[in-house]
C-alpha cells in the first residue's frame, strides 16, 4: 500500500512538471529562433567604410603635411564614420614602414623623389602606392616679382622676356634679385638662371644669409614698393601673405637644367626648375579592403594657392593645426565635397 501510494505521487510531480519543462523548452526555441537571422544578418553585412580596423593617417614634421593628415583624420571620421588615429611621421621611417607593414596606412604628402630608393623598393614589394598627386601643380620652385611691377607689364611676365622688358619698367639702375642662401643649391642654379638669361647687367642677386633674412629682404622690398624679382618654392606662406605674380620660367630643359645645377656651368641656358613627384601614399590593403576611402584620396588633391592659405592662417596669433583643419572643414565643404563624393550616411545611434 506505501509503495502504491509512492508511485502515485511520483507520477503526480511528474505530471506537475511537464508544462514547465515544456515551457523552458518552448522558451529556448524561440529565442534561438530569434537569434539565428540577426547572427545571419550580421555575418551578411559588409564591413563599414574603413573597414573595422583604425585607419592610421602619419602626420609629417611639417606645417602642409601635418594639417592635411589633421584635414583628412576630420573628413574621414565625420562622413565615413571611420576611427582615425593620426600619428608621427617623416619621410624615410614612414616609408619603410608603410613598405614592410602596411602602417601608417596613409601618408599625405609624400615627397617619393627625395627617398627615391626606399619608395620604388615598397612599390616592388607591392605594400604601398601612390593615389593621387597631393598638389595639382607639379611645379614648386620658380620666379616672382611684386604685383605692383608685374602690372608694368602688358602680359604675364616671362623670364625670356626679363632683358628686354626689365629696362622699361626701371630705369634707374639694376633691379634686386633677392635669391636664397649661398649654401642651398638653389643659389647656383640661380645665378646661372640670371646668365642664361641675359639678365647679368640688370639685376644685382642678393643672397641672403638665412630664411629669416630671405623673407624680411623680401617684405621690406615690398613695403617700399620696390621693383624686385625674387626666388621662392610653394606651398608658402608668403605667396599668400602679399601680393605676387608668378613668372613663366619656359619649359623644362633635362641637360640645361643640369648645368644649371653646377656651380661651373660655361655655357648656361634657360630652362624651368624641375618638377617634384609629391604624392598621397596608401597602403596597398587600403586599395583591397576599404576601395571608397580609396577612392576619397583618389580625389584629393589640393591646389598649391589652397595650402598657401592655409599655412598663412597657421601664421595668425593662437592659430593650431588642429584650428586650422577645423576651418577648412567648416568653411571649405565646395572644395572637400568632391573629395568625399557619394560617401554613405553615416549611423549616429
Amino acid at each position: 500500500m506505501i509503495f502504491l501510494r509512492h508511485a502515485i505521487a511520483v507520477a503526480t510531480l511528474a505530471l506537475i512538471m511537464q508544462p514547465a519543462l515544456g515551457q523552458i523548452t518552448v522558451l529556448d526555441t524561440a529565442q534561438d529562433a530569434a537569434a539565428t537571422p540577426a547572427t545571419t544578418e550580421a555575418a551578411a553585412a559588409p564591413p563599414p567604410p574603413c573597414g573595422r580596423r583604425p585607419l592610421a593617417i602619419a602626420r609629417m614634421g611639417w606645417p602642409s603635411a601635418a594639417i592635411l593628415a589633421e584635414i583628412h583624420a576630420r573628413l574621414l571620421t565625420a562622413e565615413f564614420g571611420c576611427e582615425v588615429r593620426v600619428v608621427s611621421g617623416d619621410l624615410a621611417a614612414t616609408t619603410s614602414s608603410m613598405g614592410s607593414t602596411g602602417q601608417p596606412q596613409v601618408a599625405p604628402e609624400m615627397w617619393i623623389n627625395r627617398i627615391a630608393d626606399l619608395w620604388n623598393g615598397a612599390m616592388e614589394g607591392q605594400q604601398v602606392r601612390s593615389a593621387a598627386p597631393t598638389y595639382a601643380q607639379s611645379q614648386f620652385e620658380g620666379w616672382y616679382m611684386p604685383l605692383t611691377l608685374a602690372s608694368s607689364f602688358s602680359a604675364t611676365p616671362v623670364a625670356a622676356e626679363l632683358a628686354l622688358t626689365l629696362p622699361q619698367v626701371q630705369a634707374a639702375g639694376r633691379v634686386r634679385f633677392i635669391s636664397c642662401p649661398v649654401d642651398w643649391a638653389c643659389s647656383v642654379i640661380n645665378r646661372n638662371l640670371v646668365k642664361a638669361h641675359g639678365l647679368g647687367d640688370l639685376v644685382e642677386i642678393v643672397e641672403p644669409a638665412n630664411r629669416l633674412e630671405m623673407d624680411r629682404l623680401i617684405a621690406e622690398a615690398l613695403n617700399r614698393r620696390e621693383p624686385f624679382l625674387f626666388y621662392y618654392w610653394q606651398p608658402n606662406a608668403i605667396l599668400a601673405q602679399l601680393e605676387f605674380v608668378a613668372i613663366d620660367m619656359g619649359a623644362y630643359d633635362e641637360a640645361a637644367a643640369q648645368c644649371l645645377a653646377d656651380r661651373v656651368c660655361n655655357d648656361p641656358k634657360p630652362s624651368a626648375f624641375p618638377s617634384d613627384s609629391v604624392v598621397i601614399a596608401l597602403a596597398e590593403r587600403v586599395f583591397a579592403e576599404t576601395p571608397q576611402i580609396a577612392s576619397y584620396f583618389q580625389r584629393a588633391s589640393l591646389a598649391l594657392e589652397e595650402m598657401d592659405q592655409l599655412l598663412a592662417q597657421l601664421n595668425q596669433p593662437g592659430a593650431t593645426l588642429e584650428t586650422v583643419a577645423d576651418r577648412f572643414v567648416a568653411e571649405r565643404r565646395d572644395l572637400w565635397q568632391d573629395w568625399v563624393g557619394a560617401a554613405p550616411p553615416i549611423d549616429n545611434e
